[in-house]
């Protein structure tokens, strides 16, 4: 480019000096004009406007808001995340917010919780070093849980299963599932398959 440029202000016709040293006329013009160009600084995009409009239109400040998720987060039930949180002021309060926002809100005031760690799925390990060649030979515990949407709880089913033939030996359904469930079931299925 700068030989291109010494020879051209020597006088030499553009195309000429270009065609000479294999530079397109495109690229030296782009690489030219973009060399005298200053360079654009990034501001961040726009100002942070420091308010938000509730449904029916009227300004409430983020100081507010933060006092609100301040209550929120306050509960002892809370465990609540950005996410939610942005629902409850929705909802509560009327805001027209963003989720953005109240993620902005949280960490300018310290409140973020933070993430949840995974937590690893273990290898299910049924049985796999023995051979089972008759019923009651091994049992298996099985817990399941439902959600009865009428009375706001939980139902469990505690069952144990003979691998063999995969019946059903006993179980336990009720509200509550604990140790002694456990022990009562086990004690039943140990009655009805002794020999």
């Amino acid at each position: 480019m700068e030989i291109a440029d010494k020879w051209i202000q020597l006088g030499y016709t553009a195309k000429l000096v270009l065609r000479i040293v294999g530079i397109l006329e495109a690229t030296y013009y782009y690489r030219k004009n973009k060399a005298s160009q200053k360079p654009r600084v990034y501001h961040g995009g726009r100002p942070i406007p420091g308010y938000s409009l509730s449904k029916d239109g009227q300004p409430v400040s983020d100081e507010q808001i933060k006092e609100w998720l301040s209550e929120l987060i306050a509960d002892e039930e809370s465990a609540y995340g950005y996410r939610k949180l942005t629902v409850c002021l929705r909802r509560d309060h009327q805001l027209v917010i963003n989720k953005k926002k109240v993620y902005r809100l949280l960490k300018e005031e310290e409140l973020l919780q933070p993430q949840r760690q995974k937590k690893r799925k273990h290898p299910r390990k049924l049985a796999n070093n023995r051979e089972i060649t008759a019923p009651n030979q091994l049992w298996e515990m099985d817990v399941k849980y439902g959600f009865i949407v009428g009375e706001q709880r939980f139902f469990f089913l505690m069952s144990l299963i003979d691998v063999y033939d995969r019946a059903i030996v006993d179980y336990h359904f009720g509200l509550t599932c604990e140790g002694k469930h456990a022990a009562q079931i086990l004690q039943r299925a140990l009655w009805k398959r002794q020999p």
